[in-house]
């Protein structure tokens, strides 16, 4: 008979992270079959490519359009900012980022 081993508890099958960008708050889509789909995001594209994919993989529409939307003192979003979002957003949902944590 094969050997069997049961994980289940082992895993986690928590809720989606919420990020948090001044006033606005947006989840994080952190289930396994996107963020495989990411990392192929990442290693089949030009790092610009790559952020404008990754934004729409990890966040609904309507939180796309919130992020988008931002202004600061008058000023829209940076593209280098965007790239931040994508990068901390990863880190959270990989539990590489405990800053801010709530």
């Amino acid at each position: 008979m094969a050997k069997k081993i049961d994980i289940t508890d082992k895993l986690d099958f928590s809720e989606n992270p919420v990020l948090k960008i001044e006033d606005i708050e947006v989840e994080v889509k952190g289930d396994a079959e996107t963020m495989l789909r990411l990392m192929g995001v990442f290693a089949n594209n030009s790092e610009m490519q790559a952020v404008g994919e990754a934004l729409n993989l990890i966040f609904s529409p309507e939180d796309m359009e919130k992020i988008c939307s931002l202004e600061h003192k008058g000023k829209k979003l940076s593209a280098k900012s965007l790239m931040t979002i994508v990068q901390k957003a990863m880190e959270l949902v990989m539990g590489e980022d405990e800053e801010g944590e709530q």
